[in-house]
């Protein structure tokens, strides 16, 4: 933060002295208009510096929740496949295996979902895997289908819980920090500069001003929609999970 300060406050010096400095040497024209070299300059450069800011603030999240929705169906496809795979297991086992699956995903969905909203993860979706895979594991069988199934259930849920981990991650995942009061803070001062440069628009010169305020206003109320990748306006639904239950009635059922 002190950094920051400091920066800014370089940055405040370079102008005051040039301004100074240049004054002392009669060096330049005076530029009072509004829509003279310093306003036209300034101007365009406020508004680089808002686009930037505002496709950092949109960017970032928008790739974070893409990733994390991609990450549910990656979740829930090794939910199915160890599902399917636990249909060739012997039984009781096999219904065994496939109950659980069924109830880790259920418990996604109704249980640890909406924790997912602070950042947080159930410590009891972790145990529910690590039951299921100390089980799947101790498994005894006979035969190569077998132990193939046997082999496939325990890939898949090791593929389950890396993708839980990473769907911990993401719940976890914030915008860079300052990036969305920056956002509001520059989108005003692009709004307010022609008042600040001297210009009082009148009449019809006020239409576009107020067209790109309301559109600079849904862009920031945008960004803070997607700002959290389970917890906003945009955020990350639990479709993947849901479809995995309905595949689960169409798979063979190990019982």
């Amino acid at each position: 933060m002190l950094v920051c300060v400091l920066a800014v406050a370089a940055a405040v010096g370079v102008v005051a002295s040039a301004a100074f400095i240049f004054r002392r040497l009669g060096s330049g024209t005076e530029d009072l208009a509004p829509n003279g070299p310093t306003a036209g300059h300034a101007g365009s450069m406020l508004s680089s510096l808002f686009l930037l800011v505002f496709a950092i603030a949109i960017v970032v999240p928008w790739t974070t929740a893409d990733a994390a929705r991609q990450n549910t169906y990656t979740e829930s496809q090794a939910a199915v496949e160890a599902y399917w795979s636990a249909a060739r297991l012997p039984a009781p086992a096999g219904a065994q295996v496939q109950q659980q699956v069924r109830d880790y995903v259920g418990f996604v969905l109704t249980k640890e979902w909406p924790l997912m909203a602070s950042g947080q993860l159930s410590l009891e979706g972790a145990t529910r895997l690590d039951s299921l895979r100390t089980q799947t594991a101790g498994l005894v069988v006979k035969g190569d289908e077998e132990k193939a199934a046997k082999s496939e259930v325990i890939e898949e849920v090791k593929a389950l819980s890396a993708a839980r981990r990473q769907r911990g991650a993401d719940a976890q995942a914030t915008p860079p920090a300052g990036v969305l009061p920056l956002t509001i803070l520059t989108g005003l001062i692009v709004l307010l500069y022609p008042f600040l440069a001297g210009a009082r628009p009148r009449g019809k010169t006020l239409v576009p001003l107020v067209v790109m305020s309301a559109m600079l206003g849904f862009g920031i109320f945008l960004t803070w929609q997607i700002s959290h990748v389970f917890a906003s306006g945009l955020s990350v639904e639990p479709d993947a999970f849901r479809a995995a239950l309905t595949e689960f009635q169409r798979i063979p059922w190990s019982g």
